[in-house]
């Protein structure tokens, strides 16, 4: 099997239908509502998490088996759980209406497949090994998810707290592509890694000035939390 990855997104402005009501459903539910997806669940049964996530409005149960017609006006449909030939109907269904399907655990059933996941606020990877060895791509997930730890997810929040304040101060691209190189390459990271917010500031001002940090939520952040007496506030206060 040969894969093309992709990261979708907009899908707030799409429906995606989620077909199952286990706690795979419940699983994959969360993933999707995590990047903003409008879901339709159609189950005839679901966890509690999943009605307390109806109840909430978060997402619309219809709580009865997969009915033709169900997918019309889909972008997505997955298939998290099925009883008897549903998978097939599904299909069916979704090929005629265009529409991405997956039903997990059935490879000729998808038109996609899901990757093994690490997220870490926004840093996503996703592994595949195009269904050749799945238990490969969790032992590799594992082990990405010891490499890659908490710090990843402040450090891509400051990061792209600073896109509008860097292309305001630094205009020109060959510029401000430098210093991007120089933040990633210096110590900043390894600050938030040991949850030294002053120092990670420090460095990055460092790199592309004060003015430029003071832009961020970050930086309001941590004189909200007033890090240290003589931290963060006084010395950019200088």
């Amino acid at each position: 099997m040969k894969v093309y990855p992709i990261y979708l997104n907009r899908l707030n402005e799409k429906k995606t239908v989620l077909i199952g009501g286990d706690h795979e459903a419940e699983r994959k539910a969360n993933e999707l509502l995590e990047c903003d997806a409008r879901i339709t669940l159609i189950s005839r049964s679901v966890t509690k998490p999943l009605e307390t996530l109806a109840k909430e409005e978060k997402l619309h149960w219809i709580p009865r088996d997969y009915r033709e017609g169900d997918l019309k006006g889909a972008f997505l449909v997955i298939v998290a759980e099925f009883h008897g030939n549903i998978n097939e109907r599904v299909f069916r269904e979704a090929e005629e209406e265009g529409i991405l399907v997956n039903v997990m655990d059935d490879i000729p059933h998808c038109t996609f497949t899901f990757g093994s996941l690490v997220k870490r606020g926004h840093l996503t990877i996703s592994v595949s090994t195009s269904g050749a060895a799945p238990t490969l791509a969790v032992r590799l997930r594992q082990k990405f998810e010891k490499e890659f730890g908490h710090e990843y997810a402040p450090f891509l929040e400051f990061m792209q707290q600073l896109r509008d304040p860097m292309a305001a101060y630094y205009p020109e691209f060959e510029i401000r592509k430098t210093l991007w190189y120089q933040l990633i390459d210096s110590d900043v990271l390894d600050h938030f890694r040991q949850d030294q917010l002053e120092e990670a500031l420090r460095s990055a001002a460092g790199i592309i000035g004060i003015d430029v940090v003071r832009q961020t939520q970050t930086y309001q952040q941590s004189k909200n939390e007033n890090v240290t007496s003589h931290g963060i506030y006084g010395i950019f206060s200088s």
